[in-house]
């Protein structure tokens, strides 16, 4: 009786060497073997069902994406606000925010926004 090739799922492995063996062409009788030269029958491969499967993440999708994203409302910064004069408009109210934008032993910037036209200026310490 003839060796007959290993089928796991839809693949056929040469029963000789473990080789995975070609689907036949088109109008071949018999698969041949690369490595070893086991000739396995055409008819080997009749009647195989074949499924596949992906991932969900293997096909990026911008709608998948879009779902995922959660939204999150951030609530803005409560900036205080100081009596200085807008250059722009000339409202005597300002919010102002100190950062340190220049080396640490340099002064800080102030930076103030107006609260009537939202003008931005910023002064250096």
């Amino acid at each position: 009786m003839p060796t007959l090739a290993h089928k796991i799922g839809s693949l056929i492995f040469c029963p000789h060497c473990g080789t995975l063996l070609s689907p036949p062409r088109d109008d071949e009788k018999t698969v041949i073997c690369e490595q070893c030269s086991y000739e396995e029958p055409a008819s080997s491969y009749e009647n195989i069902e074949i499924t596949t499967r992906s991932h969900p993440e293997a096909f990026p999708s911008a709608l998948r994406q879009k779902r995922k994203t959660q939204t999150k409302v951030h609530q803005g910064k409560v900036l205080p606000k100081v009596s200085e004069k807008c250059p722009a408009c000339g409202h005597l109210e300002a919010f102002y925010e100190e950062k340190q934008m220049r080396s640490a032993d340099e002064g800080s910037t102030i930076l103030y926004t107006c609260v009537s036209c939202k003008h931005g200026w910023r002064v250096n310490n």
